[in-house]
């Protein structure tokens, strides 16, 4: 059977196709002041191969590009025309457990939204450093009568 393998590998057709990217969503924070400026980000990220669907929402300053394309490639092409560019950092307000935790609240953040912070997102965090000084003056705390 090994000169048989041997000879198969030869005759077998072997085509390597390029793995398609996944449909996805990119919302980017643009700066934008007038039309041209808005004109010239649509029309820098609409001539990208792959991308779908372009929404320029000058208001909140953001761009939302759908389709088969790379986020760092949108933020790279978007910041090639001169203007200042990041990633979306806001979420809706009523999706974070504490909106008003350090770092969360951004004045400049659109109506509804607010920064997308880990701390804002984890009830957890503050709800250990809680039960730390509710069990620091507890009956079962040998030490208690020390602190008072």
């Amino acid at each position: 059977m090994g000169a048989l393998d041997y000879l198969s590998n030869f005759c077998t057709v072997t085509s390597k196709r390029s793995k398609r990217k996944p449909m996805q969503t990119v919302e980017i924070k643009v700066k934008m002041d007038c039309d041209g400026c808005e004109r010239r980000v649509k029309n820098a990220v609409t001539t990208m191969k792959g991308v779908k669907s372009v929404e320029v929402n000058r208001k909140q300053s953001r761009v939302t590009v759908s389709g088969y394309v790379e986020a760092n490639k949108v933020l790279k092409r978007v910041k090639s025309t001169g203007k200042r560019a990041e990633f979306w950092p806001y979420i809706p307000q009523h999706l974070v457990c504490y909106p008003f935790v350090a770092g969360a609240y951004d004045k400049r953040a659109p109506s509804g939204y607010v920064r997308n912070v880990i701390q804002a997102n984890n009830p957890t965090a503050g709800a250990a450093a809680e039960e730390n000084m509710v069990s620091l003056f507890s009956d079962d705390n040998v030490n208690a009568c020390s602190i008072m």
